[in-house]
């Protein structure tokens, strides 16, 4: 079992190594933020979803992959444009949402998938 690395904000980093077992057989909904450096919009969302984590603790882990370190996760998942927010559980994408969007726009977002 790999170790879980969890940033300063509360948000599990995930690998193209470590994606299996921490998305996929997560035993709760896991809302993956695809991400790059590169990626204005990115920056701002990852703020938010850092907030939004402690929030939701408990119900949803909120998990980031950097796709361009980690180019064959968002290649499976064909993420064309970042950010790329990918609602995966029971280890399937139940729901994606493409592009920055507001504060109380994420947070509604995590509240129709997070678990009760």
């Amino acid at each position: 079992m790999s170790e879980k690395i969890e940033t300063a904000d509360g948000v599990l980093t995930v690998t193209d190594d470590t994606f299996a077992e921490l998305v996929l057989r997560a035993e709760r909904p896991v809302l993956l933020d695809v991400w790059a450096e590169w990626c204005p919009p990115c920056k701002a969302i990852s703020r938010t979803l850092a907030e939004l984590s402690v929030e939701f603790a408990g119900r949803i882990t909120v998990a980031a992959l950097d796709a361009d370190a980690n180019p064959a996760t968002a290649r499976a998942y064909r993420v064309l444009s970042m950010p790329t927010l990918l609602v995966f559980r029971d280890g399937e994408v139940v729901a994606s949402s493409v592009g920055a969007r507001p504060k109380a726009a994420l947070r509604e977002f995590l509240e129709r998938h997070a678990a009760a």
